[in-house]
């Protein structure tokens, strides 16, 4: 693509050097530079890419963008004020904006938002609607599945991989939307057809620092969706959730608004819920008409998602009845609420709930479910929100009758000192700490009886554990299972 052309799609300060060049790549990452690419030299949270522009010349790019000036006769150089929207700007046009060549939605919130967007593609694919997944567990572009190396990738990655739905004949695209993203630029450029909130609890302060600025990052899509060029583009809002009520509340004047709930005023409305090992139904109200919903997932927090797809089904343009009998047929998500297979008296969930209301909403939902006793195995995650220890804590004294404090990412961290946060909420004392994850996950195993239930929580899906120095293979389910092969049935108990 020619550069002249490819630059006029973004907001510049100044140009040095040729301009009538072409562009035959883009890149962020200097080792991926090579002759004919743009380097884009952007500020990371631990580097500055501006540091890595002499390896990129080194290496025969063909213009430098970056937020300085530069220049060097070897390449062409464009001063912008934002590094992060000018690379978000010029991979929409040099790959062609596919976002427009796809119906795309993208669902943001602190909890649901990788079940909402596995429904919405189930929906949309038992539809015939081809449609491609980005999300925190994997990327899916027609029938290749990709291991995801973050929640919403960034903005360059992000408009290859449309661009490779559309290669692979995909009709429409979910995308999970993180609140770094959004305040990162990684979306920018991005023209959705619905846009989904999901809920809003404490989660990220160490990014956000207060929940205002984490909200306000979260609006940033609702925000970008009111000013589309090209799409007149839905919200479908959780009308339950207190941020959901403000958001609906801030944008029903501009923007076409859906709700989703229980509540009475909701456009998609839950009653009659039931729930138990094998899924849950409900009835839903919808359009003036009601349908039975039975889907194959657990828990009151699945209606809410469950709402939330059939919602976003029908601002899509698909049927509303398409979409619940799709439903019934759903597939379970990994780590979210995914029952361990074993043949034991027994039950054992892994879960990647992470934030105290997230551990809530499975903890009640287990509970419902009549254990003898239900035994939580939790920890938190190091170099990350330290306020929400306490709370995690709180939450597991509430519902479980016993608890094992163990590690999750310790990352930087010292695993004790993490446990040590989460101790205060853990007021009535019937806890103990193991700090080996596979030592905890066995010694919970080992304690359950007929008719326990076991949560592990904090990973779900990850198959990895981060230490300081090393980050270790570790899949729950894997360990789990094999503690409950290995463990030996008691006759007497």
């Amino acid at each position: 693509m020619n550069l002249s052309a490819l630059i006029s799609q973004t907001e510049t300060f100044a140009v040095h050097g040729r301009t009538d060049r072409d562009i035959s790549s883009l890149c962020y990452d200097s080792r991926q530079a090579k002759a004919g690419s743009l380097f884009v030299a952007m500020k990371g949270e631990k580097t500055d890419g501006a540091r890595f522009i002499p390896q990129a010349l080194a290496q025969g790019v063909e213009a430098i963008v970056a937020e300085q000036e530069v220049r060097d006769d070897r390449a062409a150089s464009i001063f912008v004020r934002n590094a992060r929207a000018a690379l978000a700007d010029l991979a929409a046009a040099f790959y062609g904006h596919p976002s427009l060549q796809l119906k795309v939605t993208g669902v943001t919130g602190t909890n649901g938002k990788t079940t909402t967007a596995f429904l919405i593609k189930h929906i949309c694919e038992q539809s015939l609607l081809r449609c491609g997944l980005l999300g925190t567990v994997r990327y899916e572009i027609g029938d290749r599945v990709i291991p995801a190396s973050r929640t919403t990738p960034e903005s360059l990655d992000i408009q290859q991989l449309l661009w490779q739905m559309t290669a692979e004949g995909c009709k429409s695209a979910v995308m999970e939307v993180s609140s770094h993203a959004l305040v990162q630029e990684r979306v920018r450029g991005i023209e959705l057809d619905v846009a989904v909130f999901t809920n809003l609890t404490q989660d990220h302060l160490d990014y956000h620092l207060t929940m205002e600025a984490y909200f306000e990052a979260k609006s940033r899509l609702f925000t970008a969706l009111s000013v589309q060029r090209k799409k007149r583009g839905k919200a479908i809002i959780n009308a339950d959730d207190r941020h959901g009520a403000l958001l609906v509340s801030r944008w029903k004047e501009s923007l076409p608004v859906l709700t989703y709930g229980l509540g009475a005023r909701s456009d998609f409305r839950a009653s009659n819920i039931r729930s138990d090992f094998h899924g849950t139904a409900y009835q839903l109200d919808a359009k003036d008409r009601s349908y039975l919903v039975r889907l194959p997932l657990i828990g009151q927090f699945n209606v809410y998602n469950s709402l939330a797809a059939i919602a976003t089904a029908s601002a899509l343009g698909l049927e509303v009845r398409g979409a619940v009998l799709a439903l019934a047929n759903a597939s379970a998500v990994p780590g979210r609420l995914e029952a361990v297979p074993g043949q034991r008296a027994f039950k054992v969930f892994v879960d990647y709930a992470h934030t105290d209301d997230a551990l809530l909403n499975v903890l009640k939902t287990l509970r419902e479910l009549n254990p003898a006793r239900l035994i939580a195995v939790f920890g938190c995650g190091g170099d990350r929100d330290r306020g929400k220890r306490p709370r995690m804590g709180a939450a597991v004294d509430q519902l479980a009758d016993y608890a094992i404090v163990t590690s999750d990412n310790p990352r930087g961290e010292d695993p004790l000192a993490i446990i040590d946060d989460i101790k205060p909420g853990l007021k009535r004392g019937r806890y103990e700490v193991i700090v080996d994850r596979k030592e905890a996950i066995q010694r919970a195993v080992e304690l359950a009886e007929a008719r326990d239930i076991v949560l592990i929580a904090g990973k779900g899906h990850e198959t990895y554990q981060e230490f300081a120095d090393k980050t270790v293979p570790f899949d729950d389910v894997a360990v789990a299972k094999a503690a409950m092969d290995d463990k030996r049935v008691d006759f007497n108990r």
